[in-house]
């Protein structure tokens, strides 16, 4: 049996294929939102099998969760630690690959039915790109992909009639007021943002930010590179970007408030001036699950959102002067072409020097900045241009840093 479900924006008619048990390629099992996942699969196991599980480098709990779950194929991104992992589930019949282009190989099989693409950053792109050419749908968790060629990602989805369905507590919540709302306009989509560890600092304490300090988020519980991200507003910046391709939306139709409370995840304001938003505790398992189940709601024991605990929500406006990421997002997001690549590039090798305290917090912003500015700009890139663009991009960050 399958379920037809509508792209809202473009009107393509989609089939979800649907079945005893939906096989799930989940690349980035050992990531925040795989581990998260591989909980939601666990407690629906006569819904869901782990058919593939990926991880870059963390072998010793890429073996544990294979052991655990079974599925058909292990991928580990590391080659030199392929050996280990073979040999820790020779028991089994389990196909071990390693390598980067491995990744690639594996999300051409046939063997699942819809990928789950927590892989955080860039690395994420070529996967993606390969499931949607093979017809696969898409759980996408992995912002990176659609801010680099979101325009190319989404015509070959619609073009392969491939459902992308988001992972993000924001995309999910918009996705999720936009069903049965496929022929009504949307005048503006409105992202909320916790406003990070730092809300309502100045510049001269950012200036004495540590790694420690910026990865303790109030709110939600992350990978290190997107803690950061949410720490510079960088992550609501991608996530506009991601937002305009995933809804084909005007980015003057995209709209950032800081609620610091994190219940509403985000709102839709149609034409007509009503507004309808999703609302729930911040617990990334609610996302996950909604878009491994798509589009069926399924129990669960999550904790429930209660009024008379959470008696107050607040909004505010960003503070563009203090979290300059946001307002370098911005202007990648109005410029359009491959800048939104260089700046996604930019940000990556930054964080990865922050983390390593190889830069301060302010300077992250700096280096993007800077980036930006000397990578050459193209208007219309094909998609060799935007891989080309973020190897430049890189390799200008890494000299700004001095890595």
């Amino acid at each position: 049996m399958e379920e037809q479900i509508l792209d809202k924006n473009t009107a393509v008619s989609t089939p979800l294929k649907e079945g005893p048990t939906r096989r799930i390629a989940l690349f980035g099992s050992t990531g925040s939102i795989g581990r998260q996942a591989l909980e939601v699969i666990a407690s629906n196991s006569s819904m869901f099998s782990a058919e593939i599980l990926t991880a870059y480098n963390n072998e010793e709990l890429l073996i544990e969760q294979a052991l655990r779950f079974n599925p058909n194929i292990v991928v580990i991104g590391e080659e030199k630690k392929y050996q280990k992992v073979k040999e820790a589930l020779s028991s089994t019949d389990i196909k071990v690959f390693a390598g980067e282009k491995a990744f690639e190989e594996v999300a051409s099989m046939d063997c699942y039915d819809l990928m789950l693409a927590a892989i955080v950053g860039y690395a994420g792109l070529r996967p993606v790109l390969r499931a949607i050419e093979n017809g696969k749908s898409v759980a996408l968790a992995n912002k990176e992909t659609l801010v680099v060629a979101g325009d190319i990602i989404m015509r070959k989805a619609v073009e392969n009639r491939v459902p992308v369905i988001p992972v993000d507590s924001e995309h999910s919540a918009i996705f999720q007021c936009l069903v049965g709302e496929m022929r009504n306009k949307i005048e503006k989509i409105i992202l909320t943002a916790s406003g990070g560890p730092f809300l309502g600092r100045k510049p001269n304490y950012l200036v004495n930010v540590k790694r420690e300090h910026a990865l303790q988020h109030p709110n939600w519980n992350m990978g290190a590179k997107i803690t950061i991200d949410s720490a510079t507003l960088m992550n609501k910046g991608l996530e506009m970007i991601e937002a305009r391709w995933l809804f084909n939306l005007n980015p003057d139709q995209i709209q950032v408030v800081i609620h610091p409370q994190s219940i509403i995840h985000s709102m839709v304001q149609f034409e007509d001036g009503s507004i309808k938003a999703q609302m729930g505790l911040p617990d990334m398992k609610l996302p996950i699950q909604y878009a491994l189940a798509f589009p069926k709601r399924i129990p669960n024991k999550f904790p429930r959102y209660d009024f008379k605990k959470y008696n107050t929500l607040t909004f505010e406006e960003p503070d563009l002067r203090t979290f300059r990421n946001l307002g370098l997002a911005m202007d990648a997001l109005n410029k359009g072409g491959n800048l939104p690549a260089v700046m996604n590039a930019a940000n990556e090798i930054a964080v990865y020097a922050f983390l390593r305290n190889r830069v301060n917090f302010l300077d992250m912003t700096d280096v993007i900045e800077k980036t930006m500015q000397k990578v050459t700009f193209i208007e219309s890139p094909t998609l060799e241009e935007y891989f080309e663009s973020d190897g430049m991009a890189r390799n200008c960050a890494a000299d700004l840093i001095k890595l």
